[in-house]
């Protein structure tokens, strides 16, 4: 089971499955669907953005609006697989933290 490190990507490709998206409207929807939760410094973004892509799970190109150039980011074919991986690998996580915090059954531990 992984720990919380790698998360983001996870979270990033769940994102990228919906279309593709420049850097700061992915960050903007992580903010969105968080309820403002979760907040990613492009410092943080795109070097995570960049190893998807060197692993083959995103896609990027350079688009023109407006007479400014971007990076749009997408999702490839083989991110289904790792998105579901990191899932479950999120959800194996996610039960053993509400492990730890649920209370003890009693007479746990005499």
């Amino acid at each position: 089971m992984h720990g919380f490190q790698g998360q983001l990507e996870g979270l990033l490709l769940a994102i990228l499955q919906q279309g593709p998206l420049h850097g700061y409207a992915i960050a903007s929807e992580l903010r969105a669907r968080s309820g403002g939760a979760l907040e990613v410094p492009e410092g943080t973004l795109y070097p995570v953005l960049h190893k998807l892509e060197k692993q083959g799970l995103v896609r990027s190109h350079w688009e023109k609006v407006s007479g400014r150039r971007r990076r749009v980011y997408a999702a490839s074919p083989k991110s289904q697989t790792a998105l579901r991986e990191r899932f479950e690998s999120w959800q194996q996580l996610s039960r053993a933290i509400d492990s730890v915090f649920a209370p003890a059954p009693e007479g746990a531990g005499d």
